[in-house]
């Protein structure tokens, strides 16, 4: 096989997978032929499709040593490839036990987090919030004082959409058609969703049964939208199909190695947007809290903002609390009631918002996600505070948003 025909056959079994599994392709901007002549197949063997995939590894490492594809494509194929062969054998009901299923979905190794980590979030967050009782409660009645009341939740999602928006393009232009639908949602086991459409468009989906809060809404329009999923996106179409044709781009399926890389870079994107307020380390800027602080000013509403950055801070210590859910309810078997009072001790949350978050770790399709959050955001801002001193926080983020990296490559540099 050359380089286009081993690329055809990628894309090909990418979307036999959605035959299987319905919203395995989150998004696929190429050919329509192509699709439709996939609906039209034999209903998949997910066997078999384990095999082509497995086939197709070697036939990237022979075009690759010909010559035929450049090392960045040839690794960025095989890590997604291995992913499919893996979720193939998961479909065909092979046992694959969940610690392997997230190395070979997302090229990263897992372990539990430390249980001493949480206890010192804890202790910050205490100082943080300030006040009496227990922590729980505390955090429990902050969560509720900035709960956006819903009438005003669609205002606010295009109040910070739009100044992002201004403030990313200077930094990583976009084609002046590029446009973004926000759409208010329930009933869904996630906060917030991009559904990239092509074109340079986006919809985002914000659920509004989970009670967005003043504190969280800025980061998810930010992970979504501006500079987070929606322009990766388009930079990727602009760079690297309109501009390199690399048609492997035009595909985005779950449970692979872009998915990790999209996530960390989304999660890290108010961080590369507007800062953590060390200005010496974000170029300047001031910090992400007096900046949303002064935006809901503007729609009059009150906003602590150096008080939610130093909650937001001490929070982010607890993110491993999901991945050891996840582990404790795929990996060690245990009861879910265990693992929803293991989320509520640690997460200082309500057993309903825990027993939200098991919607998600319960998934079939979405179970082993949560490692894409998880290990995304600390290996990307890993790589990100590791750059060397010439280099611009905006400049390597922005090789995030336009190359087609894996985490093997970044955990290499």
């Amino acid at each position: 096989m050359d380089a286009t025909t081993v690329i055809g056959e990628y894309l090909k079994l990418g979307l036999r997978f959605d035959r299987i599994e319905e919203g395995y392709v989150d998004s696929f901007t190429g050919d329509p032929a192509l699709r439709a002549a996939v609906a039209d197949e034999p209903a998949p063997d997910p066997a078999e499709l384990a095999r082509q995939a497995d086939r197709l590894i070697g036939e990237v490492a022979a075009v690759d040593s010909s010559g035929g594809l450049e090392a960045q494509r040839a690794d960025y194929l095989t890590a997604h490839l291995r992913a499919l062969a893996c979720a193939g054998r998961k479909f065909a009901g092979e046992d694959v036990g969940f610690v392997d299923e997230v190395r070979e979905y997302f090229d990263v190794e897992i372990r539990k987090g430390d249980p001493d980590t949480y206890r010192e979030a804890h202790r910050k967050l205490d100082e943080a919030i300030g006040g009496s009782g227990p922590l729980a409660e505390r955090m429990q009645a902050h969560r509720t004082s900035e709960e956006i009341p819903p009438e005003r939740l669609e205002e606010c999602i295009h109040a910070f959409s739009s100044a992002l928006r201004d403030r990313v393009r200077a930094e990583y232009p976009l084609p002046d058609s590029e446009t973004i639908t926000y759409e208010i949602v329930t009933d869904k086991p996630w906060s917030g969703f991009n559904y990239y459409e092509g074109d340079y468009r986006s919809t985002v989906a914000v659920n509004a049964d989970l009670k967005q809060q003043m504190s969280n809404l800025p980061r998810l329009v930010a992970h979504e939208s501006y500079p987070g999923h929606h322009t990766e996106h388009c930079r990727k179409e602009l760079g690297l199909v309109a501009g390199r044709n690399q048609t492997e781009q035009t595909i985005f399926l779950v449970n692979t190695p872009q998915c990790l890389m999209a996530e960390g870079l989304a999660d890290l994107a108010l961080y590369a947007a507007i800062g953590d307020g060390a200005s010496e380390a974000t170029g300047g800027h001031a910090g992400w809290g007096p900046w949303a602080a002064e935006i809901y000013a503007d729609l009059g509403l009150r906003f602590d903002g150096e008080r939610a950055a130093a909650v937001s801070e001490a929070a982010a210590a607890l993110a491993d609390v999901r991945q050891d859910a996840a582990l404790m309810l795929h990996d060690e078997h245990r009861d879910v009631d265990d693992v929803v009072a293991f989320l509520q001790r640690w997460q200082l949350t309500s057993e309903a918002r825990a027993r939200q978050s098991m919607k998600f770790l319960s998934s079939p399709l979405w179970r082993a996600y949560t490692s894409t959050y998880v290990e995304g955001y600390r290996l990307l801002r890993g790589w990100l505070d590791a750059r060397p001193a010439d280099v611009s926080l905006t400049d390597r983020f922005g090789r995030l948003l336009d190359e087609p990296l894996v985490p093997s490559a970044l955990r290499a540099a």
